[in-house]
Formats: structure tokens, C-alpha cells, sequence
């Protein structure tokens, strides 16, 4: 799993050095922040499963149709995971000091800096989406038209405010389930549904399994994220331990247990395994990412 991350994070990066700007000029300070809230350590989960979305698709071969378009999805997808990051560190969010082991964007900058960065790298992103040169023009639509749906108020969007609002109330599993499904899940399954649609080949039963997949594991993460809060020393995360529950935030662990909400993440995992069975060994990828999924120790 570590030698696929690094050649997914490879890819990338190199796609996200090519659109961020340099840090120079007179808004040297504002492309300061956008490169290092997006070069700060991440995993680059919901890159890896966009290029494994299209490998389960196309199949491995990088020289597949549309594999030049996957590593400008993958980067708008980072760049709108790092800009919901930015904005959710915000001291009108959940006001937290640490993101990946280093100080939060406007803890290392300044809160309206911090701002316009996320306001910035959404941007960016769907620019991108709108300057793919080895694709046809309603390829591109459907991939705008699907990370506007998912990355907002039908789904990331929408799921903080949820979050924000449930602050401090009791929230039953039914609700949790939704509130995560927007926050976390709505993001992870258009990675993987974008990474699909960028090789131009794949089918409306295709599509229908990985939203299967995408859903189910987007759920799975958060229980572990959920888990790893309660398991898990601050260095460990590279945030604060403990946070939500600090923050009077509900949990899967806190209103499940511990034990339960680990046999939710199992049984969350199984059900992805089962969507991906059409596909074969096309998508070993996606299994590797769903295994380290639930099995991550941070």
C-alpha cells in the first residue's frame, strides 16, 4: 500500500506543482498558504482512489484512454479536500491549531489569509476541470458537474453544516450516518466516481457498483477516524486527540462503543468488497485502498 500511495502521490504532486502558483509577487503570502495546506503530509487518499477507480475501469495500463485526464482529476480533488480542511480548521469551525502534525493554516499565516487559500484552491480546481485537453467536452461537464454536486450542497457543504449544527446536541446513528455520509463520504465517493468517467469508458452498471463501494468505505473511514480519536495519541494524528468529543461532538465510537463501532467498519468493508466483484483483479487497486481504510493505525 505504501509503494502504491507513493507513486499516486508522485503523480499528483507533480500535476498540483504544475497549476499552484509560485509564491511571489504581491500575492506571495495568499500562494504561500495554498502550497503548504496542500503539501503538508497528506496521504493522498482520495488521489489514490481516483487513479484506482480508473485502473478498475481501464485496467492498469497507464497508457489507457483517458489516463492523461486522471491526474488533473485527482489533483481537483485534493485541492477541494485541502481547501474543506482549511475552512474546517477555522476558528468559526472547529478552531483547531494542529492539521497533519503542523500548525492549522491560519495558526501558520493568519485567519483571513486562511480564508481566501480555501477560497483560492476551490477555485483552482474547477478551473482545472474546465482546461482538459484529452477529453471531450461533456466528459469534462459531467466531471465539474460532479464535484460541484459532491463537494457542496449536496454534499461536503452540507455535511459540515450538519456537523455544526448537531455541536453539543444528541445525534442518534441514524443522523451520524447522514451527517457522514455528506461530510466525509460525499468527497471520497466522487473520487472515485471522477476517476471512473475521466478514462471515458466506463458504464452506468460500472458506475452503480463503485457508488456502492465509494459509499460503503467512505462510512468505513469515518468510523476509523472515530476509533483512531479515542486509540490514538496526538502525535500519532497529527491533531489534537480527542477533539470532537471535546468539542461536544457525537461519534460513531461514542454512541456505538468502541467494540461495535469497530464491527461497523467491518462490516462496512465487506460490503465494498462484494460491489467490487464485477471488476476482478481491475480493482486489487481499490481493495488495497479499502484494506488500509479500515486497518490504518493514523
Amino acid at each position: 500500500m505504501k509503494d502504491y500511495l507513493k507513486q499516486c502521490t508522485a503523480q499528483v504532486d507533480a500535476q498540483l506543482e504544475r497549476i499552484l502558483p509560485i509564491a511571489e509577487g504581491p500575492a506571495e503570502r495568499l500562494f504561500a498558504a495554498m502550497r503548504y495546506s496542500v503539501f503538508n503530509g497528506g496521504k493522498r487518499i482520495r488521489p489514490a482512489l481516483c487513479f484506482a477507480a480508473a485502473s478498475a475501469i481501464a485496467g492498469p495500463d497507464t497508457k489507457h484512454s483517458g489516463a492523461s485526464v486522471t491526474a488533473s482529476v485527482a489533483a481537483a480533488v485534493e485541492m477541494i479536500h485541502a481547501y474543506s480542511l482549511i475552512h474546517d480548521d477555522l476558528p468559526a469551525m472547529d478552531d483547531d491549531d494542529l492539521r497533519r502534525g503542523k500548525p492549522t493554516c491560519h495558526i501558520q499565516f493568519d485567519e483571513a489569509t486562511a480564508i481566501l487559500a480555501g477560497d483560492a484552491l476551490q477555485s483552482l480546481a474547477f478551473q482545472q476541470l474546465t482546461e482538459l485537453a484529452d477529453t471531450d467536452s461533456e466528459t469534462a461537464l459531467k466531471l465539474v458537474a460532479t464535484l460541484s454536486r459532491y463537494g457542496g450542497c449536496s454534499g461536503m457543504v452540507t455535511g459540515q453544516a450538519i456537523d455544526l449544527a448537531a455541536t453539543g446536541q444528541h445525534v442518534d446513528i441514524d443522523q451520524l450516518k447522514n451527517m457522514h455520509a455528506h461530510k466525509t463520504g460525499a468527497l471520497i465517493e466522487a473520487s472515485v466516481l471522477m476517476g471512473a468517467m475521466g478514462t471515458n469508458a466506463a458504464t452506468e452498471q460500472q458506475l452503480e457498483a463503485l457508488t456502492g463501494f465509494a459509499r460503503a468505505i467512505g462510512l468505513a473511514f469515518q468510523i476509523q477516524d472515530d476509533i483512531l480519536d479515542v486509540e490514538s495519541s496526538t502525535e500519532q494524528l497529527g491533531k489534537q486527540q480527542g477533539s470532537d468529543i471535546a468539542n461536544g461532538k457525537s461519534t460513531y465510537t461514542s454512541i456505538l462503543g468502541l467494540e461495535q463501532a469497530r464491527s461497523q467498519a467491518a462490516e462496512l468493508y465487506q460490503r465494498s468488497m462484494n460491489c467490487l466483484e464485477p471488476f476482478g483483479e481491475r480493482a486489487d487497486a481499490l481493495r488495497l485502498i479499502a484494506s488500509f481504510i479500515v486497518n490504518r493505525a493514523y
